[in-house]
């Protein structure tokens, strides 16, 4: 296993005093089956009226917390230790035919079936009019491993769609991204979910984050400077296989999961509601380092 320090810095900037404000924080890696979470710590510039940590729906740890004073900066620190184990080895072959797996789907004759269903619904971030039906097609010809028919989308996102930081934002309706074949790693992973849903598939939204300082002679991956987002499909026998179109990977052990839903909107770092404040600028740093990487271990 590889162990990480995880650093995650969000600052807020507001142009006239936010009296009120209430927010949401998915900030806490989830621990999964190839994912311990040592510990991780929550810390705040102000003094919070109240918090209180609890899993959302998703089964992701999140942190609701007020600040009840007039303020026009807050900051929010998530440090992290994780340990992340290398994937198994997948033959995408060995996935079953993609209308076997819809088959599965339709009769949800088991526990994880029926958990998959919910993911092949349409959400308010990946619901869509442009024919990325017919886009996803190409990937899906009739009898193929689903597997393999995701990690050929993956392939052709990764090359149809530009890495651009500065043509979308969190609110950018897939159709838009779609259209102009342009975006950052939340956009290309809701084309992603987007086109398997339209085929009646599973796909996930996966946030989480990138191993910010490779080791010598590889090269550093696109989005490893703030959160990183993803999409997971579910492909038996495997269960749930994440990939990485950003990048073109399928996500391994330079991945750190921090939470997963149907969308952004499920999983945002941080949101919330406020009270004034008016226009306002944010700010994010993210560190993902080794920890053997790390001065004294840390």
């Amino acid at each position: 296993m590889v162990e990480y320090f995880v650093r995650h810095r969000t600052t807020y900037r507001y142009r006239q005093d936010v009296s009120h404000s209430w927010h949401l924080a998915h900030l806490t890696p989830r621990a999964t089956p190839l994912q311990t979470v040592q510990d991780s710590t929550l810390t705040l510039s102000l003094e919070a009226a109240s918090t209180a940590a609890r899993q959302d729906y998703f089964g992701n740890p999140c942190t609701w917390f007020s600040i009840d004073q007039p303020h026009t900066h807050l900051e929010i620190l998530a440090e992290s230790h994780v340990r992340v184990a290398a994937r198994p080895d997948r033959v995408s072959r060995d996935s079953l035919p993609w209308e076997a797996v819809r088959g599965l789907l339709e009769a949800a004759g088991d526990d994880a079936a029926r958990e998959a269903v919910q993911f092949i619904f349409d959400s308010p971030m990946t619901a869509f009019q442009s024919d990325i039906a017919g886009y996803a097609e190409v990937s899906f010809p009739p009898g193929r491993p689903l597997l393999a028919g995701a990690m050929e989308l993956m392939n052709r996102i990764h090359q149809d769609f530009r890495y651009d930081t500065s043509v979308t934002d969190v609110a950018t309706p897939v159709d838009r991204v779609f259209e102009i074949r342009a975006g950052v790693c939340q956009d290309l992973a809701h084309v992603a979910i987007a086109a398997m849903r339209a085929l009646g598939l599973p796909a996930r939204y996966v946030s989480g984050y990138l191993l910010t300082r490779p080791p010598p002679g590889q090269p550093r991956l696109l989005g490893a400077d703030a959160s990183h987002a993803w999409f997971s499909v579910w492909a038996p026998p495997f269960g749930w296989v994440d990939l990485d179109p950003t990048n073109n990977v399928v996500v391994g052990d330079a991945h750190v999961t921090a939470a997963w839903g149907r969308d952004y909107g499920d999983v945002s770092p941080v949101g919330g509601i406020i009270l004034g404040g008016h226009d306002h600028v944010v700010d994010v740093g993210v560190d993902v380092i080794p920890m053997d990487q790390m001065p004294g271990g840390r």
